[in-house]
């Protein structure tokens, strides 16, 4: 016989009791050092507003510096005008203006593939890609310190996940020969990984892929714009642009917009338009998006001084912190981490720089191991020399002060 309980005296654990219990966040918001959600009330440039005060910004991935650009806020700024606020419909159906074709068609001839198609955000594009690309019988191979979107792009599809140690080609070999029977493969990876800032080892992984039979998706992400001669990214950083199948990349970073975009041949981009679920039940980017990227893209293509520059920067910046003795890991990029060590304490050092004036990101697990949380510094063209010396000798005062230097 069923036994029947009175309302409120069960023994089934109530789905939101993770959330009475998760105070975490609190803890850190007591102690006045949470780090996470703070409101800018100004453009998003070398320096940004918040609370009212000044700050300077190394924490934004506005690589080019192109968010305040006169140019592509007047672009956004026309084509609202022109085509409204938004499509109010997926691309598949109602949501496809020309200008959206005219990108695609844009970005194919950019990255040097047959066809493109741009996604609602760069986390749906590989979300979209992985999860319709990758059936029941396939493999896909990752690096471990791959991005949040190829993780979950991973669990969507039917297909079996094998991770490798990061940026380690022998490890990748092995899982390759260890799950080396009749079956799909693909390998995705970070161009530059977002938290590490080091390039990833593509030369080695196209060889590897020639080798098992594997198809290859790079996300540039944090390449686009900053790598190769006209910043094509990873693919053309290494001249591999022939022999890397996929490229995804994302616009809320050097295009200075909000979407993603996958490029590859025809066939590809055409099974994924007709399959891909987050591309057909999301609606398209808005016109001010569109046409902010388009804009951003020309100036990428006409201006490299603006690549210079921030390389420039960048080279500087990791000579001076190594210099001082700060741990960067294994940087090669305008993305330098200084690893601080367990999460408590990063707080606390991001808290003594916010003090100061200085805009940083701390990264804890899991988006970096527990012992090697961080403070995330990204880099513009548009810094000056001066913001530089201020953020160098702000870093040297606090690293002194918490015993990291």
């Amino acid at each position: 016989m069923c036994k029947v309980l009175s309302p409120g005296k069960t023994n089934k654990m109530d789905l939101l009791d993770k959330c009475r219990s998760f105070n975490r966040h609190i803890e850190v918001q007591e102690a006045g050092v949470y780090p996470y959600f703070r409101p800018i009330s100004s453009s998003m440039g070398t320096e940004v507003v918040v609370e009212g005060r000044k700050m300077l910004m190394i924490g934004s991935n506005n690589y080019l510096g192109l968010v305040g650009d006169q140019r592509v806020k007047e672009a956004a700024a026309n084509a609202t005008m022109k085509y409204g606020s938004g499509c109010t419909g997926s691309r598949f159906l109602n949501g496809t203006l020309d200008i959206h074709i005219e990108l695609e068609e844009r970005l194919a001839a950019f990255f040097k593939k047959e066809k493109a198609q741009v996604f609602s955000t760069g986390f749906q594009a590989n979300l979209g890609v992985i999860s319709c690309l990758v059936g029941k019988n396939d493999l896909i191979f990752t690096d471990r310190s791959d991005h949040a979107s190829i993780v979950d792009g991973c669990r969507l599809s039917f297909g079996k996940t094998v991770k490798f140690k990061h940026n380690d080609m022998d490890d990748l070999e092995r899982v390759l020969s260890n799950n080396n029977h009749d079956a799909g493969k693909l390998i995705a990876v970070d161009g530059v990984f977002s938290m590490e800032g080091d390039i990833a080892k593509l030369p080695e992984i196209v060889r590897l892929a020639k080798k098992y039979g594997a198809r290859i998706l790079v996300d540039d992400a944090h390449s686009v714009g900053v790598l190769g001669i006209h910043g094509r990214g990873t693919t053309e950083h290494f001249e591999l642009e022939d022999e890397t199948d996929m490229v995804m990349a994302t616009f809320s970073k050097s295009f200075a917009s909000i979407g993603g975009v996958i490029a590859a041949k025809t066939e590809v981009i055409d099974f994924i338009r007709h399959f891909s679920r987050p591309l057909i039940f999301s609606a398209s980017i808005p016109p001010a998006s569109v046409a902010a990227c388009l804009t951003a893209l020309k100036i990428i293509e006409t201006e490299p001084e603006r690549r210079e520059r921030l390389w420039k920067i960048s080279d500087r910046m990791r000579k001076e912190f190594k210099s001082m003795g700060f741990d960067i890991g294994s940087t090669e990029t305008p993305i330098i981490p200084l690893i601080i060590g367990e999460d408590i304490r990063t707080f606390k050092f991001w808290k003594e720089l916010a003090d100061a004036g200085i805009y940083t990101n701390a990264a804890i697990q899991p988006a970096v191991p527990p012992d090697r949380c961080l403070i995330r510094t990204s880099y513009m063209a548009t810094h000056t020399d001066e913001q530089m010396d201020r953020v160098l000798e702000t870093f040297q005062t606090t690293g002194k002060k918490f015993g990291v230097i």
